[in-house]
């Protein structure tokens, strides 16, 4: 079996100096993803997730343990690594502003050392797989954001890397725009071998739908690490409801009562959409009366099966955020 991501004992702290404790942003991760594989890291805000990718794409130096990407040691021979891999994060501005679509894509294929003509024509064949085509000779700065987030991410393949990290790619985007990009990293998996993609995302049922395998981080360590199926089973023991009352003061104070795994509280405007995993079913009832001793009033309940958001829920104690 090949690897394109192996980790060992990978700890990174920062701070800690002027007799402060430092910040543990990774602890002793352990991490291998196989060449050719489609791989998800989920995590909340802070868990760790922006300094693992820094690390293997060789941006930030660990403080310990070792890791190899594409073979090669992050430390000792990064240089093997970059011309390899390539990154793209949503939200991010790439090029300049006066240069057209494909004068910018066009630049960062120079930066690879990627011959003009064979350039050139990847960069046509990618702007008409994401219906960019009209836009190729409109400066940067007049195109929309998502025309310019399908852009950022032909400039992430073009290149033809081996490894590419996608970090929240479709974060932002209208369904249109989202399901292009999608189906073309399922593609791009698919149809070429020993290519590999590390996806983060905030959106879970992109991971389920994507992913080959996931791994869940929170507080800089590895909680869970499967096919999205196997970790869907692995909460399927315990029961899954979703409550939708009006709103009530300490929702979150429904989340210590005894039997109650993990919970997450969605507030709209005019009424709270709560989901639970519990360890019995005969907890709604308790449940129930924590709502209604707080003035809430329950409008629907339903139990809904085990989905990926549950699993991160039961592992992580939260919800994404």
């Amino acid at each position: 079996m090949v690897f394109a991501i192996e980790a060992e004992s990978l700890t990174r702290t920062f701070g800690g100096k002027k007799g402060k404790e430092p910040l543990v942003a990774l602890d002793n991760v352990e991490l291998q993803v196989e060449e050719g594989e489609l791989f998800g890291l989920l995590g909340p805000n802070g868990a760790g997730k922006t300094t693992l990718i820094k690390i293997l794409s060789t941006l930030l130096l660990p403080n310990s343990g070792t890791v190899k990407v594409l073979g090669h040691d992050v430390v000792k021979d990064s240089q093997s690594i970059r011309r390899r891999i390539n990154m793209v994060s949503g939200g991010e501005s790439s090029g300049y502003g006066i240069l057209t679509v494909k004068e910018n894509l066009w630049m960062f294929t120079q930066f690879y050392g990627i011959p003009s003509e064979v350039a050139k024509r990847r960069i046509d064949e990618m702007l008409a797989s994401f219906g960019l085509m009209d836009k190729k000779n409109s400066t940067l700065r007049t195109i929309s954001t998502g025309q310019r987030q399908k852009m950022n991410v032909v400039r992430g393949f073009v290149t033809d890397p081996d490894l590419i990290f996608l970090d929240e790619p479709t974060l932002g985007l209208d369904v249109n725009a989202s399901f292009i990009i999608r189906d073309y990293i399922r593609r791009w998996v698919k149809e070429r071998q020993g290519k590999t993609v590390l996806l983060t995302t905030h959106y879970m049922l992109e991971a389920d739908e994507l992913c080959d395998r996931v791994a869940i981080i929170d507080r800089g360590r590895i909680l869970a690490c499967d096919t999205p199926a196997n970790l869907k089973k692995g909460v399927s023991r315990n029961s899954t409801f979703s409550i939708v009352t009006t709103p009530f003061k300490d929702v979150g104070g429904a989340g210590q009562l005894p039997g109650v795994k993990g919970i997450e509280a969605k507030e709209q405007p005019d009424r709270l959409e709560i989901n639970f995993v519990l360890e019995d079913e005969s907890v709604i009832a308790d449940i129930i009366s924590y709502i209604t001793a707080r003035q809430g009033k329950v409008l629907s309940l339903a139990k809904s099966q085990p989905t990926l958001e549950d699993v991160f829920i039961q592992l992580v104690g939260r919800g994404l955020g």
